[in-house]
């Protein structure tokens, strides 16, 4: 199985922090789970002008490819102004409208106050569904004052990641195993 962890923004430090502790949390708690994290603040990528996405080089090339060749992703993203970042969607613009078939994904949301729990509900979840993706339904969502000095300080956040990551290997492994099992009844 391959997760790859997409840090969805250019700017900030907290959602690559959080990031970086879901992909730490894979690699303690399913050593045979490949993770690669993808922070978009250290690649440039084009914005997408509606070429197939194999057709793009470099980073966007790089990056799309990544996406298309994993079993799971896990996408954290701040909220800015009650909305996701330009950089995010505009990956989920490069990639093809089923991208997402077959593919688990979970949520990592940063954000400075409560008031946006909702946005990954009404703004990140219609866009993943259109794509096909398999949600995993509870995301975490981590606030302003779960973090001090570069570090998350809150104990239920470390709680609510792990199930994160046990919640994204499970429903992966449950969907290919019945994707395997469905594929195996046709003979050809």
């Amino acid at each position: 199985m391959k997760v790859i962890g997409l840090s969805g923004s250019r700017v900030g430090s907290k959602t690559r922090v959080a990031m970086d502790a879901a992909i730490s949390l894979f690699a303690e708690k399913y050593p045979d789970v490949e993770t690669e994290l993808i922070d978009l603040a250290e690649y440039n990528v084009e914005f997408s002008d509606g070429r197939n996405y194999l057709d793009y080089t470099g980073d966007t090339g790089y990056v799309t490819q990544a996406i298309m060749e994993a079993d799971a992703l896990v996408i954290g993203t701040p909220i800015f102004q009650a909305s996701i970042p330009a950089t995010l969607k505009n990956i989920f613009d490069l990639l093809p409208v089923d991208a997402l078939r077959d593919k688990v994904v979970s949520i990592i949301v940063t954000a400075g106050s409560a008031k946006h729990y909702l946005i990954p509900e009404v703004q990140l979840k219609p866009i993943l569904a259109y794509m096909k993706a398999q949600i995993v339904q509870t995301y975490v969502f981590i606030e302003e004052q779960d973090f001090r000095r570069k570090e998350i300080t809150n104990h239920d956040v470390h709680l609510r990641l792990e199930r994160l990551v046990e919640d994204t290997v499970v429903l992966t492994d449950t969907f290919t195993q019945t994707r395997e099992a469905k594929e195996a009844e046709y003979d050809f």
